[in-house]
This record gives C-alpha cells, sequence and structure tokens, in this order.
C-alpha cells in the first residue's frame, strides 16, 4: 500500500563565514535548489566519505 512519508527535522542555529554562504547561495542558486536542501546534501557527503579519507591517511 502507498504511504505518504514526511521526513523529520528540527531547527538549529549554525554561524557560518560569510564568504561560504555566499558561495552556497551561487550553488544553490546555479543548481536551483534550495540552500537548506543543499547545506543538508553537503553535510551527508562529507559525513558518509569521512571515514574512507580518514583511511587513506593511514
Amino acid at each position: 500500500m502507498f504511504e505518504v512519508k514526511k521526513p523529520e527535522h528540527i531547527n538549529k542555529t549554525l554561524r557560518l563565514p560569510l564568504e561560504l554562504v555566499r558561495r552556497l547561495e551561487k550553488v544553490a542558486q546555479d543548481k536551483n535548489v534550495s540552500l537548506n536542501s543543499l547545506v543538508i546534501q553537503c553535510c551527508e557527503y562529507a559525513l558518509d566519505n569521512l571515514d574512507s579519507a580518514s583511511n587513506s591517511n593511514k
């Protein structure tokens, strides 16, 4: 049976360097996605690849 799912979200306040935010906003605009969506994707990519980057240094 089809089930509509709503992802759970939480609000957090983060302090980011101004230049980083400007770069993120430019990429989000160029790719036609929201800034929030881009930040989520960047964080997930970084976390998913963190272990492999750490292991290559050993």
